[in-house]
C-alpha cells in the first residue's frame, strides 16, 4: 500500500467500539480506515491458543450479556458473516467447599428452577429472585435506550423514577438509585449462599460493591442479563471477525500491524495520524478507540489542548474495580464439584463461582484486591468445552476465568513473574477443596495472565478492562469528564468511540455506536438505524 493515504474517516484502533463505528461511517458513505496496532482485530473480544496449540482460551470477553440488543447485530446481519452463538442451560452458580447444595441460575426458559434452588436457603429469596426475573424480561429496550444513546445528565434521577415505578410495590423507593449494590442486595436477600453468588456477580459486571449511585442494577440489570448471557462459538473472537466481516463489506480498509504515534492538528483541527508507516490524512474525522488519557496526553498533546482539557485527562483514572488476571487452563476433564451430588446442574454451568463460602469471604476478596493486596485465590470460572468443543482437542477441555487483582503498577515486573509462578497452583489448590478431581493429574498445563501483562495485550491500563474507574465522577455524563462526554474530544473533527466514554467497558459496542450518533449530526449522516428505533 501507498503511504500517505487520505480517507474521510480515520479510526484508531480495532476493538469492538472502532469496529462498529467504522461500519456505520462506511455504509453512510464515508471512506473509511481502521489502523490497528496488532495484527488481529477485536482489542478485549480475543481468543487465542494461549498456553497448547488446540485449547482455545478467551482471554478476556467471555459471556456475552447484551446479544439481545446490540443494534450492530441485526443491522449488519452479522449472523450472515458467521456470528454463531448459544445460550447455556444453566447460566450461573456457585459451590462450596463443604459440598452443601449449590444455587444454581438458569436459562430464562428454564427459570423456574431458579426458585427450588434457591428456596433450599430461603423461600424469601427464591420468592424475590422470580418477582424481579418476571419483572426484568422485558427490560432489553429500556437498557438499550439507556446505553445505546448519549449521557443524560439527570441519569440518576430518571433511573430512581423508574425503579419506584417497577419496584415500589416491593419496598423499593427512588432513594434506592443512590445505594451501593451491596446494601441493595443485603436488603433483597437474607441467605449467606444467596448473598454470596450475587456478591460476586455483582462485582463480575464491574460493579463495585461499595459503589454508591450504582445499586439499582441489583433490582434491573443482573435479574435481566442471568438467564441470556450468550457463549459466542469457537470463541469470542468469532464476534470481532464476524464485525470485521461487516466492515469489509461496507469497503472499510484495516491496515494491521501499524501504531499510531500522533494525531495531526492542523489549524485546530484533526487532519490524521502519524505511524512508521508515514502519515494518513482525513478529510472530515479521527476517531479514537484508545482510551482518553492515551488519545490527548500521548497522541494530541498539550500544545493543541486547552490547559483544562488537558489536566482532566492527566488526571483520568483507572481501576481498582475492573482490573483482573485470566487464567487459561488445559483440561482432561472438567471440574467434578462435591455439591453436584445435590443438582447436576453445577457441573454443566456456564459461569460458576469458586472459592468462596460466605458474603465476607467476597468483601475481603474484593477489598484486598481494590486495596493493592494479592486476594487468597478464588475466582469466577468457565469451562466453554461443555458446550463448544471446537475450543479444545477431542476428550480435552479448555478452562478460563477471571481474578481481581490489585492494578498492574502495584508491583514490580518481578513481582508480577513471581505471582504468576506460584498463584496458579494456590488456587488449584482451593480449587480442588470445591471439586476434588481438580488436582495436578487433571491438568495438562496452565498459565496466568496478569494485569501487567494484558496492559501490554489490550492496552488495558492497569490491567483495567473498563478502561476507567467506575466511580460516580467518572460514569454517565461525567464519563470520561463532563468536557467531552458527547463523544468530542474538544478538537473539531476528533472523536472519542472507546470504553473510556459512555457507558464504559463491555461487549455492548455503545460508545462506537454512540459517537457515530454524535458524528453524524455534524455531518448531517443519516441515523444509524431503521426509522422509529428509540436507539
Amino acid at each position: 500500500m501507498a503511504l500517505n493515504e487520505t480517507y474521510d474517516a480515520i479510526i484508531v484502533g480495532a476493538g469492538h467500539n472502532g469496529l462498529c463505528l467504522a461500519a456505520y461511517l462506511a455504509r453512510a458513505g464515508l471512506s473509511t480506515c481502521i489502523l490497528e496496532r496488532r495484527h488481529e482485530e477485536g482489542g478485549g473480544v480475543n481468543t487465542e491458543e494461549a498456553v497448547l496449540s488446540g485449547f482455545r482460551h478467551n482471554m478476556h470477553a467471555s459471556y456475552m450479556e447484551f446479544f439481545d440488543i446490540i443494534p450492530m447485530i441485526p443491522d449488519f446481519e452479522l449472523e450472515n458473516s458467521g456470528l454463531r452463538s448459544l445460550t447455556p442451560e444453566n447460566q450461573a452458580g456457585i459451590v462450596f467447599s463443604d459440598g452443601r447444595p449449590p444455587i444454581v441460575l438458569h436459562r430464562n426458559d428454564r427459570h423456574e428452577l431458579d426458585h427450588a434452588s434457591i428456596a433450599q436457603y430461603s423461600k424469601a429469596d427464591a420468592d424475590t429472585w422470580m418477582e424481579l426475573k418476571k419483572r426484568t424480561l422485558d427490560f432489553g429496550d429500556m437498557l438499550a435506550i439507556g446505553i445505546y444513546n448519549p449521557p443524560d445528565a439527570e441519569t440518576l434521577a430518571m433511573q430512581g423514577m423508574l425503579l419506584e415505578g417497577m419496584f415500589g410495590d416491593m419496598g423499593v423507593r427512588a432513594h434506592f438509585a443512590t445505594k451501593t449494590p451491596r446494601a441493595v442486595i443485603d436488603e433483597l436477600y437474607e441467605s449467606d449462599e444467596m448473598r454470596t453468588l450475587l456478591y460476586r456477580t455483582s462485582v463480575e459486571f464491574g460493579v463495585p460493591l461499595d459503589q454508591a449511585d450504582t445499586g439499582g442494577q441489583i433490582l434491573t440489570s443482573i435479574p435481566w442479563q442471568v438467564g441470556r448471557w450468550r457463549m459466542v462459538l469457537g470463541g469470542s473472537h468469532t464476534l470481532a471477525k464476524a464485525m470485521t466481516q461487516a466492515c469489509y463489506k461496507e469497503g472499510v480498509e484495516l491496515i494491521e500491524n501499524t501504531e499510531v504515534e500522533k494525531i495531526l492538528v492542523e489549524g485546530g483541527r484533526a487532519v490524521g495520524v502519524v505511524t512508521r508507516r508515514g502519515e494518513f490524512r482525513a478529510r472530515k474525522l479521527v476517531a479514537c478507540n484508545a482510551d482518553v488519557q492515551q488519545v490527548l496526553v500521548d497522541l494530541v498533546g498539550p500544545e493543541h489542548l486547552d490547559p483544562l482539557i488537558y489536566k482532566r485527562a492527566k488526571d483520568f483514572r483507572y481501576g481498582p474495580s475492573g482490573v483482573l488476571a485470566t487464567p487459561a487452563l488445559c483440561l482432561y476433564d472438567p471440574p467434578a464439584y462435591k455439591s453436584a451430588r445435590w443438582d447436576p446442574d453445577i457441573d454443566r454451568c456456564f459461569y460458576t463461582v469458586v472459592g468462596y463460602d460466605q458474603p465476607e469471604d467476597v468483601l475481603r476478596y474484593i477489598h484486598d484486591a481494590h486495596g493493592g493486596r494479592l486476594p487468597e485465590p478464588a475466582a469466577g470460572t468457565w469451562v466453554n468445552t461443555l458446550w463448544d468443543r471446537s475450543q479444545a482437542p477431542p476428550g480435552r477441555h479448555s478452562a478460563t476465568g477471571w481474578f481481581f487483582f490489585p492494578m498492574a503498577s502495584y508491583f514490580s515486573a518481578e513481582e508480577w513473574a513471581e505471582i504468576r509462578e506460584t498463584y496458579m497452583e494456590d488456587f488449584l489448590a482451593v480449587w480442588g477443596d470445591f471439586a476434588p478431581n481438580m488436582t495436578h493429574d487433571n491438568v495438562i498445563a496452565m498459565k496466568l495472565y496478569t494485569p501487567d501483562l494484558m496492559e501490554r495485550k489490550n492496552l488495558m491500563w492497569e490491567g483495567d478492562c473498563l478502561l476507567g474507574e467506575m466511580s460516580t465522577d467518572q460514569m454517565g455524563a461525567n464519563r470520561p469528564f463532563p468536557e467531552v462526554s458527547d463523544y468530542r474530544l474538544s478538537i473539531d473533527g476528533l472523536y472519542n468511540c472507546g470504553p473510556s466514554g459512555y457507558p464504559g467497558g463491555g461487549v455492548h459496542s455503545a460508545p462506537g455506536y454512540n459517537a457515530y450518533k454524535i458524528i453524524a449530526q455534524d455531518l448531517d449522516l443519516p441515523a444509524p438505524g431503521p426509522e422509529g428505533r428509540a436507539y
